[in-house]
C-alpha cells in the first residue's frame, strides 16, 4: 500500500537559516503521525513543505502520491490543512463559516455533513453564534469542522491545541481518535509529549534535524538503562547530589519531579541515589523506578546529537 507522505532527505532553507535539514520519513495509510520537538525544531516547516505551500531546496516529497507543488490544485482536494492560525471569520456564524469553506473547496451539497460535523464537535446548540463569540476550544472545533468539511483523505494539523484548555483538549483529541477509527490519516505537529503518546509513530525533530523515528512504545524500550524518579527539596542540591553518583549519566527536572537516568550495568539504584540525597542533607519524599517517557528519550537523543556535532547542552 502506498504511503501516504513519503520525505526523501527534505531540505528548506531561510537565507542562511537552515529550516529543515535532509529529512527523511513516512507517513503509512491511516495512522496518527506526530511530529513532536521544541519551537523552531521545523515543525511547521515541515508541514508546508507537506501542503505545497513551499518548495523544496533538496530532496523529494510525495503526498498521497503528488507532488505538493506540482499537483497542488489536486493535492487540496485531498488534504485538510488546519494552521497554527487557522482563519475563521468572526462576523460570520458557526453556520456560515462550515459553508464558506465548503464552497471553497467545490461541494455542492454540504447540508449533511456540516450537520454531522456540528453534532461530533457539540456545536449545534451554537450555530448561529458568531465565530468571534465562541471560546478558544470551541473556535477550534470549529476550525476542525470547516478543514474536514470536504471530506479529506488526509488531515494535517499545526499544533492545533496550544492555548486550549485541558477539557477543550481532551475533547479535541476524541474527536481525532473518531476520525481515525474511520480510516483517516492524521498527521499532528505538536510541542507537548504527553500528546505524542498517543500517536501511531513519532518523529522527533530539532533545528530541523531527525533524531528518532518509531512508535512511542519502542522508543522508551530503546532507551538505554533504567530511571529513577525523585521528588525533594531543595531541588537544585537534590540534582547536584545526585549528578555524581556513579553510574548516573543524566539528570533532568520536571516541574517538581526529577529523572535520574542510570546507565546499563550500573550499581546505582534507588538505595544509592536515597543515600546520596540523605549525605547532602536533602530531604526526598519519593525515590522510585519509573518507565522511561518521551521526554527522557528526546533529551537522552538531543544530547547524543549535539555531543556529536560539539554542541554545548542547553539546560
Amino acid at each position: 500500500m502506498e504511503q501516504a507522505i513519503v520525505f526523501d532527505r527534505v531540505t528548506k532553507r531561510y537565507g542562511a537559516v537552515t529550516a529543515v535539514s535532509e529529512l527523511s520519513l513516512d507517513v503509512r495509510p491511516g495512522e496518527m503521525f506526530g511530529l513532536i520537538g521544541p519551537h523552531g525544531a521545523g515543525k511547521t516547516t515541515s508541514i508546508r513543505l507537506m501542503c505545497g505551500l513551499l518548495r523544496l531546496d533538496g530532496g523529494s516529497a510525495r503526498v498521497l502520491g503528488l507532488d505538493p507543488v506540482r499537483d497542488h490544485r489536486r493535492l487540496t482536494d485531498r488534504v485538510g490543512y488546519l494552521s497554527q492560525r487557522f482563519s475563521l471569520y468572526g462576523d460570520l456564524s458557526v453556520d456560515e463559516n462550515v459553508a464558506f469553506f465548503a464552497e471553497i473547496h467545490g461541494v455542492a451539497s454540504y447540508g449533511t455533513r456540516r450537520d454531522r460535523l456540528l453534532e461530533m464537535m457539540r456545536l449545534t446548540p451554537f450555530r448561529s453564534r458568531l465565530a468571534a463569540r465562541l471560546s478558544g476550544g470551541m473556535k477550534q472545533k470549529l476550525a476542525l469542522a470547516c478543514t474536514l468539511v470536504h471530506e479529506p483523505d488526509l488531515i494535517i494539523l499545526d499544533e492545533p491545541t496550544t492555548g486550549v484548555d485541558p477539557v477543550s483538549r481532551r475533547e479535541f483529541w476524541m474527536l481525532l481518535s473518531e476520525f481515525l477509527s474511520q480510516g483517516m490519516t492524521i498527521v499532528m505537529a505538536t510541542p507537548y509529549l504527553d500528546e505524542a503518546e498517543r500517536c501511531s509513530r513519532v518523529a522527533l525533530l530539532d533545528r530541523g534535524r531527525l533524531l528518532a523515528l518509531d512508535d512511542p512504545d519502542s522508543l522508551r524500550k530503546a532507551l538505554p538503562g533504567t530511571v529513577v524518579e525523585v521528588i525533594a527539596v531543595p531541588q537544585e542540591a537534590a540534582a547536584t547530589a545526585l549528578s555524581v553518583v556513579p553510574g548516573v549519566v543524566d539528570v533532568e527536572r520536571y516541574g517538581e519531579r526529577i529523572h535520574v537516568r542510570i546507565g546499563p550495568g550500573q550499581p546505582a539504584g534507588e538505595a544509592a541515589l536515597g543515600q546520596a540525597l540523605k549525605a547532602a542533607g536533602v530531604e526526598a519524599s519519593v525515590v522510585r523506578l519509573v518507565p522511561a517517557s518521551l521526554e527522557d528519550v528526546f533529551i537522552s537523543r538531543l544530547a547524543e546529537v549535539r555531543f556529536d556535532r560539539a554542541e554545548p547542552r542547553e539546560r
